[in-house]
């Protein structure tokens, strides 16, 4: 949950960025500039006083520090490990590039379509869908995107993190399929209802993995351990936006009609699912092989 808040931020930043980045572009604006490199200047001013604020109150807590009332377990339980894993250690197993395509795959799915929801709604639903609503259907599924990284990291500490993504690859399969459908009814609720759900999961894939690490590897190195992970979304940056602009751009010029060009898409997306609904289920958990020792996890703790 507390992942999942914090990412949260992260969802919610462009309601803030966006239209302050616009009403600053208007203030720095002339007949012959747009005011772009001003803003910029402006908002790096403002986002290096915030990290300041950051840097200055954010602790580590003390080595010994409990919540209280709280007692650690004493032994590994399922998935959810009370030891560490090193780092690079951590790149040899197979549960990282598990975890890897899990992220990679459910971010390619999302990323795939939030770059044309617009152009997606107005052309599967021409004259009923306009130019402003489209934009309101963005702004909506931004809303669904940064409340599901609270959501759904708050349910997987219910569900744990396995089943959790078990649901997202599961029922996005199940609703990426009925997209296409959606169009041929002409329902723009059903249609609005299917992706409010898929961004609320993409949104909460983003913030579950860093609580799925933990359990895989121990707390000492999941942050750099996520660090490494991250170049998954980097690929699903990649891999989504192409599939999607590809796919469509074939369709089009080979005859199909606008309202019908992502039905392909779709139905990729959903089969990408299902691939990474396979990854998930191999994952299980670390060997102990990997596990740091405790005198050595001692003495790199005296180093650093």
């Amino acid at each position: 949950m507390a992942t999942g808040m914090a990412i949260m931020g992260f969802g919610g930043g462009a309601f803030i960025a966006s239209p302050l980045s616009v009403w600053l572009m208007r203030q720095f604006s002339t007949p012959t500039h747009i005011g772009v490199a001003e803003t910029f200047i402006v908002l790096g001013l403002v986002y290096f006083c915030f990290m300041m604020v950051g840097a200055v109150i954010v602790r580590v807590p003390a080595a010994d520090w409990l919540p209280e009332g709280y007692v650690p377990p004493r032994e590994s339980t399922g998935l959810i490990t009370t030891e560490n894993v090193f780092v690079y250690d951590a790149l040899k197993t197979p549960q990282f590039w598990l975890i890897w395509w899990v992220l990679c795959l459910n971010v390619t799915a999302g990323i795939g379509v939030l770059g044309q929801a617009s152009a997606m709604s107005q052309e599967m639903f021409p004259g009923r869908v306009t130019a402003v609503a489209a934009a309101g259907f963005v702004g909506l599924m931004s809303l669904f995107n940064m409340g599901g990284r609270f959501f759904w990291a708050s349910v997987s500490d219910f569900l744990g993190r396995k089943n959790t993504y078990f649901v997202f690859f599961a029922l996005g399969t199940l609703l990426y399929a009925l997209v296409p459908q959606t169009g041929a009814m002409g329902s723009v609720v059903l249609f609005v209802a299917c992706y409010a759900v898929i961004f609320s999961m993409y949104g909460g894939g983003f913030a579950t993995v860093p609580a799925y690490l933990r359990d895989m590897f121990g707390t000492r190195y999941v942050g750099a351990i996520h660090g490494l992970l991250l170049t998954a979304w980097s690929m699903a940056g990649i891999f989504g936006p192409v599939l999607v602009n590809y796919i469509r751009e074939y369709n089009v010029t080979h005859g199909v009609a606008k309202a019908q060009a992502y039905n392909v898409t779709m139905y990729v997306m959903a089969v990408l699912l299902i691939v990474g609904f396979v990854c998930n289920a191999f994952i299980h958990a670390v060997d102990r092989r990997y596990h740091m020792k405790r005198e050595a996890a001692q003495a790199l703790g005296a180093a650093e």
